[in-house]
């Protein structure tokens, strides 16, 4: 087959390339090129998805395309993610919510604009494969969580349309980290073994540089009762569940952010008890598995990447609104976030917390 592999040049890409280059099909690599020079963030050594490291980090990989011996195509891109990516994260962060970069870069940039920009740069494949650790059933409608729990990403890959699944291919489905990294050693990619995979969103990890500066305006934090408690220094520093940084001291207990008030540009904080919620209710459903007559049921539900999926039941009206009600209240419930439902290792639909 021909295949595109969506190349970083870290162990679990090349790992890919790897493996499907020994199986004997027609390997191209493509890499996303995202960095936008108009933007002032600083050149400091730290990696990152999108600053100004990115020309030295895709000298890299060029290094371990040639390694490989396979095609490579930097896909410049810029633009459309300043669009997909960039400027969704502002206006979510605008309005008092907490965005997910990395869930909307793999709906429209990884699994939307590369292929689309490659095809038109004359990149020719029928199949696109990731490093992603996930799996898709055989007919290549359904999205499965990874044979290695610890490593799942179906999280962030719940918000795929189940006509992008059906071209994908995820090569390291059954695979262990453990693995994947001995295979490197096993096949002569030792500088990948060791290789910190850990990236920010922005290389420097201060959002603030994202935003213009009418975007940043001081308020006021303030207790559920609208009472004064301190100043902050824009809603955009702060997210649900938020502890350090507050600079408010000499209370009996410690605060945290339980809700951000935009049109009041207010912060408003809580007790750790004041945390929890037993429901949510989502929008923008992306059913997957889920048929499109059900409209009610019990799921394993999950707010956030790392957190573990816990037993719920849901219920979608007539406007495809999700509401799901937890067995046992959670934690930071944060509007903005996707909430993502599974049936044990199926992936049934996912939704963005309201």
């Amino acid at each position: 087959m021909k295949i595109a592999v969506g190349f970083s040049g870290g162990v679990d890409s090349t790992m890919v390339a790897l493996l499907l280059k020994q199986q004997g099909h027609d390997v191209v690599l493509i890499t996303m090129s995202l960095w936008d020079p108009s933007f002032n963030i600083p050149l400091n050594g730290n990696k990152g998805c999108f600053g100004p490291e990115e020309s030295a980090t895709l000298i890299e990989t060029q290094k371990t395309a040639a390694k490989l011996g396979l095609p490579h195509v930097i896909v410049p891109l810029a633009k459309q993610y300043r669009q997909a990516v960039i400027d969704y994260f502002r206006d979510e962060y605008k309005a008092g919510r907490t965005p997910n970069p990395c869930v909307k870069c793999n709906q429209l940039m990884k699994f939307g604009f590369l292929l689309d920009i490659a095809k038109e740069m004359g990149v020719e494949f029928d199949y696109f494969a990731t490093g992603h650790y996930a799996r898709i059933s055989e007919d290549g409608l359904v999205l499965k969580t990874a044979a290695d729990e610890s490593k799942d990403q179906t999280y962030f890959l719940s918000r795929l349309k189940p006509a992008q699944l059906k071209k994908v291919l995820f090569p390291l489905a059954d695979f262990k980290k453990e693995e994947i990294k001995k295979m490197a050693l096993d096949n002569g990619f030792n500088e990948l073994f060791d290789k910190n995979e850990s990236q920010d969103f922005i290389q420097c990890g201060d959002y603030s540089l994202l935003f213009d500066k009418e975007d940043i305006r001081p308020g006021s934090f303030v207790d559920k009762n609208g009472r004064l408690l301190g100043k902050h220094n824009g809603i955009i520093h702060y997210t649900i569940g938020q502890r350090k940084g507050l600079g408010i001291g000499g209370l009996k207990e410690a605060l945290y952010v339980t809700r951000l008030d935009a049109i009041k540009n207010e912060v408003v904080l809580g007790t750790h008890g004041e945390l929890f919620s037993k429901e949510l209710t989502g929008s923008d459903l992306n059913r997957i598995a889920l048929s499109k007559n059900t409209t009610e049921g019990r799921a394993t539900v999950k707010i956030r990447y790392g957190h573990k999926a816990v037993p719920a039941r849901f219920r979608i009206d007539q406007e495809e609104i999700l509401h799901v009600v937890f067995d046992l209240p959670q934690l930071s419930v944060t509007p903005g976030q996707t909430v993502t439902l599974y049936d044990q290792e199926v992936v049934l639909a996912s939704a963005i917390i309201d």
